[in-house]
């Protein structure tokens, strides 16, 4: 298996596991089997990689409080706005850091990308509102549609909006590094 296919299938994998235990189990079972995948995804990543980057371990954090609070209480509620508290924690944590001049977005994507200041600073800009975005549009779908639906809009609309915004981030990438390139002089 690829590196790229693994990290693929560490990330998404426990969503997808989510969505097939909601289909046949319903949301509370399905809570529960969503904490021991994102929990054996976090190992399986450790064992792989040999280290764990936060993304994970803030989506793991989180997953264990609110599903937690699903499970004690009874109440769906918890699980739902789980994804609301992780943008909300990306946005607002990206945003933050760019006004104390702290580029996380830079320090999560640096191995991928070479790019300059300003760049880091507009992409990190971008991804902190669309990441506000997101929170405010799972606030919406779980508040006004049905539960069905919403497991739905967090399987299969979240992943290809992330998809969508990151594509669309491309040009911008693609200005920078071949800026990058085209100022380097050879060496004689």
């Amino acid at each position: 298996m690829t590196p790229q296919l693994r990290r693929f299938a560490l990330d998404l994998g426990p969503l997808f596991v989510f969505f097939i235990a909601y289909r046949f189990v319903g949301i509370y079972a399905a809570t529960g089997v969503f904490m021991v995948t994102v929990l054996v995804a976090l190992v399986l990543d450790y064992v792989f990689e040999r280290k764990l980057s936060p993304v994970p371990i803030m989506t793991e954090i989180l997953v264990v409080i609110f599903g937690g609070l699903t499970l004690y209480l009874k109440n769906a509620l918890f699980i739902k706005i789980k994804p609301t508290a992780l943008y909300m924690l990306f946005g607002l944590t990206l945003l933050g850091g760019l006004y104390f001049n702290r580029l996380f977005l830079k320090y999560v994507l640096s191995l991928g990308f070479e790019l300059p200041e300003s760049a880091w600073r507009t992409l990190t800009l971008r991804y902190g509102i669309f990441f506000l975005a997101l929170a405010a549009a799972n606030e919406i779908v779980w508040r006004n549609f049905s539960e069905s639906f919403w497991v739905d809009y967090k399987v299969w609309g979240v992943m290809p909006i992330i998809l969508l915004f990151s594509i669309s981030q491309a040009p911008l990438l693609m200005k920078h590094q071949s800026a990058d390139k085209t100022d380097v002089t050879p060496a004689d």
